[in-house]
């Protein structure tokens, strides 16, 4: 493209350009020009900030350049720098990635960042982080302004989710994550208004902890739950205390039956239902769930062998519910 056609176009066009640019690109992309220093300060471009490539570069203050050395991962001192030169109060959206698994002693964050973080962002609404050292951080320091928080593989304290804490989370995601214990479960439950809670992983959480959390988690609307250790009876509580679940995802729970399902009958709000077919769940009574369930639009179920025939058979029995197959693990 020829330089005057170049300058040719909208700057709409450029903005959109640089949207998909990672972060280390597009802070390169302002050292260019004055104009393109300009774009890149644009406000709309800082809403959404993903920082989580697999190799994070020194970030400098606008027109600032050449950039730093490389850096193998990102740490507090590179995450200050970008926030105190690029974050604005717009951003909603934050996502990170630490160093738990590298055995390098270097904090992500640090609760004199995320102060500074809540005071330069105060209309933060989500936080993604993953693969981060959280012990040094009390939940209290996280930005009040929060209310979708996600979590993967990182290491946090026992004290997490007190009553007395903030932010006010309405969305709670946790993946892999080995301190995760049942009094956390617990104690989201019995404080915090949750619409949406996922949590995956080996999890420590057995029938009795679902039955004391259940009753508390009246208004959930998104529920997934993979590798706990429960029985039927655990989903009869979720089939009694959950009503207005709309998406429901229960995996690699080996001790539910064809007799616990019925229990999920009663969940007739019900739209999207993620379910294992092994032996003790047989495509049946998956099927016989599905009939019972009348705003069931979109079925995902993982079974050993998902061949042609099985997806015929699913299809012929629920021919108003949209299937996604995928294999048994």
């Amino acid at each position: 493209m020829a330089d005057a056609e170049r300058a040719e176009l909208p700057e709409l066009v450029w903005m959109r350009i640089l949207e998909l640019l990672p972060v280390r690109d597009r802070l390169r992309a302002a050292s260019v020009c004055r104009r393109w220093r300009d774009l890149v300060r644009d406000r709309a471009l800082w809403r959404d900030v993903d920082v989580r490539p697999d190799e994070i570069w020194g970030f400098p203050p606008p027109g600032v350049g050449p950039f730093l050395s490389p850096q193998p991962q990102l740490s507090a001192r590179p995450l200050r720098r970008l926030m105190r030169h690029w974050f604005h109060d717009n951003l909603r959206v934050l996502r990170l990635r630490g160093l738990v698994d590298s055995g390098i002693n270097r904090r992500l964050l640090t609760p004199a960042l995320l102060r500074e973080l809540s005071t330069r962002c105060p209309q933060l609404l989500c936080l993604s982080v993953d693969d981060a050292d959280l012990r040094n951080v009390p939940y209290d320091r996280l930005p009040p302004s929060l209310t979708r928080l996600e979590l993967r593989r990182c290491l946090i304290p026992g004290s997490w989710f007190c009553c007395e804490a903030v932010p006010r989370l309405r969305h709670l995601v946790v993946r892999n994550i080995n301190t995760f214990e049942s009094h956390h479960l617990l104690n989201l439950a019995s404080h915090y208004s949750l619409e949406t809670l996922s949590i995956s992983g080996f999890l420590n959480i057995k029938d009795a902890h679902m039955e004391q959390a259940a009753p508390y988690l009246e208004g959930l609307k998104h529920f997934v739950l993979r590798g706990a250790f429960l029985t039927n009876l655990a989903v009869e509580f979720i089939g009694r205390h959950m009503r207005r679940l709309r998406f429901l995802e229960i995996r690699s729970t080996r001790w539910l039956t064809d007799a616990g399902l019925e229990d999920l009958t009663s969940l007739r709000d019900l739209e999207t239902l993620g379910l294992d077919v092994s032996d003790c769940v047989t495509l049946g009574g998956v099927i016989a769930l599905c009939r019972a369930l009348p705003r069931l639009r979109n079925l995902r179920l993982a079974v050993p062998r998902p061949t042609d025939e099985v997806r015929a058979e699913i299809e012929e029995s629920l021919p108003a519910v949209a299937l996604h197959l995928m294999p048994y693990r």
